[in-house]
């Protein structure tokens, strides 16, 4: 058991939280949800005690074992297996024990180190750590490569399964969805539902915090309340006591009628489809959080587009890959004015080279592409929030796009998009990972797109924000095409899905728990290795 008592937290002159009395239990799922800034990543540091509380304590035991993710990871020459290896220390002091005692032809040592790792299961450790990678999305012909051979979002994975690899009675994720395909966020849930500790979990995957989450611990207004259940639960019980607290009746009306219209929309052209049943599913978990919608601050609209041709663009009898290595074959995929399209497919098999294809940022390798000339392109990339210019402020970035326009009209423009007042003049340097990406939508809004190609767009926003763009999203006239690891995005958002698989893309006609299906039954059972915690027994 973990417990927070009269706990206050500052980071600077700044009160994040005050008067926190919660108590967690082993064995609870908790996910911590709140808005930015609210303090989640600060309560993660006290609890690692590298943050000291302004007043108060966080007690547990001096024998509870923590594991958390390490935000950084250097350009190490260790072997990926390795370095995952290392994330069980017990096995791995071992192991390095082993090492020099051969070098110094100690046997006794040596023997010595080979009864240990008998008994703590150390010579399983590699097969645990290639499961973690494999489950991850790593192919096994990148377990050899060293650690500085793999990028920034591939390090994130690697601190990833370092953490899962260690035995730990509490287990601290933050935004541990973040840079994982929809294939590696669905094997962490089955791995998550078998560890056997207490895990805290900051993410603003809804469907993620659905599937893994016993109970909800909320951040609000420098104060933590604690609910049971999972966050549609959450929503639904904090919807209730802001009814009670009376929220203005008219605002909560209003929000009423466009989640209504909202739903009315979705459940008439899913009616053409195979996903109408996933998609009622998926919106009714909306029902009865119209107080909790009404209190959100963030309402986005992308612009009705100036045209909107029939035939927008296509790919015809394409080979698409870098180079002379072809990842894509035979591909004809075109789209129309009002196609909603969520691509699915495993990790690596081209569902961003299909995007790029489209794009026409990738340059095929045979077959054409076509694009009608008054078809207007948004494209949110994975690395499109790095390409905000260093020391430009939101109104210089659309000063770049679009010259002569008053000052004015940007600040109306942006002040949707919630950088209101001075927000809009300050530098990006200082944006958040959610604000910079929200900034980024709202530079491909601008241009009033009449096609928008997302690959990722929900990476760094929060929960407030990834609903503002579903309902965004839900109301755009243009054709969408949607890459994305969050479900209840692409869920409400696509009408039809293709899968991109073995070099082919291909018009699926199941729903998203039909492809959950279809991709444990192509890998096999669930290749989830045991947590740690419960493969080491009697430690």
């Amino acid at each position: 058991m973990i417990s927070f008592r009269n706990l206050a937290l500052r980071r600077g002159e700044r009160l994040l939280l005050s008067d926190v009395d919660v108590a967690l239990h082993a064995g609870w799922r908790v996910g911590v949800i709140g808005r930015n800034g609210c303090g989640k990543s600060s309560l993660f540091a006290a609890v690692l005690r590298e943050l000291e509380p302004d007043r108060g304590d966080i007690e547990y035991s001096d024998r509870l074992r923590i594991a958390s993710v390490a935000q950084e990871t250097p350009a190490l020459p260790d072997r990926a297996i390795d370095f995952v290896v290392a994330g069980d220390t017990e096995v791995h002091a071992v192991l390095v024990a082993e090492q020099k005692a051969m070098a110094d032809e100690d046997w006794d040592a040596v023997a010595a180190a080979h009864q240990k790792l008998a008994e703590i299961n150390g010579y399983d450790a590699t097969a645990r750590a290639g499961k973690l990678l494999h489950g991850l999305g790593f192919p096994s012909e990148t377990h050899e490569r060293t650690v500085a051979e793999f990028s920034g979002g591939w390090r994130g994975r690697l601190n990833l399964a370092r953490a899962l690899m260690m035995p730990s009675d509490l287990l601290l994720l933050d935004e541990p969805t973040n840079h994982l395909d929809l294939d590696a966020v669905l094997w962490l849930e089955q791995w998550l539902l078998k560890y056997p500790g207490m895990l805290m979990m900051i993410s603003h995957d809804r469907e993620f915090l659905d599937g893994v989450g016993t109970h909800m611990l909320h951040l609000n207004d420098g104060k933590a309340k604690l609910y049971s259940g999972d966050y549609t639960s959450f929503e639904r019980q904090r919807s209730e006591q802001l009814r009670q607290q009376q929220i203005a009746f008219e605002k909560e009306q209003a929000e009423r009628a466009h989640l209504q219209s909202f739903i009315d929309r979705f459940k008439a052209s899913a009616a053409k489809a195979k996903q109408a049943q996933s998609r009622v599913k998926r919106l009714a978990k909306l029902a009865g959080t119209e107080a909790v919608r009404a209190e959100r601050q963030i309402r986005i609209q992308f612009a009705e587009p100036a045209r909107l041709p029939n035939s927008l663009t296509r790919l015809n009898q394409v080979e698409a890959g870098y180079g002379d290595k072809v990842i894509l074959r035979k591909v004809g995929f075109g789209l129309e004015a009002g196609d909603r399209i969520g691509l699915l497919g495993p990790n690596g098999a081209g569902k961003s080279t299909l995007v790029r294809s489209l794009v026409g940022e990738l340059p095929l390798i045979s077959g054409t592409r076509s694009a009608h000339p008054d078809m207007e392109l948004g494209y949110f990339a994975q690395h499109t929030v790095e390409s905000l210019h260093a020391g430009q402020s939101p109104i210089d970035h659309l000063r770049d796009i679009a010259p002569g326009v008053s000052v004015q009209d940007f600040r109306d423009f942006l002040g949707r998009w919630n950088f209101a007042g001075n927000r809009a003049f300050e530098s990006v340097d200082g944006f958040s990972g959610g604000e910079r990406a929200r900034l980024a939508l709202a530079l491909i809004a601008w241009r009033k797109p009449n096609v928008l190609l997302l690959d990722e767009p929900t990476n760094h926003l929060d929960l407030e924000m990834r609903e503002a763009l579903a309902e965004a999203l839900s109301i755009f006239p243009g054709a969408i095409v949607l890459v994305s690891h969050d479900r209840h995005l692409i869920g409400l958002v696509c009408e039809t899905f293709w899968r991109v698989a073995d070099g082919k893309v291909e018009l699926f006609k199941g729903d998203l728990d039909e492809y959950a299906a279809w991709l444990k039954s192509r890998n096999g059972k669930t290749d989830g290795a045991e947590p740690a915690a419960k493969a080491r027994k009697g430690t």
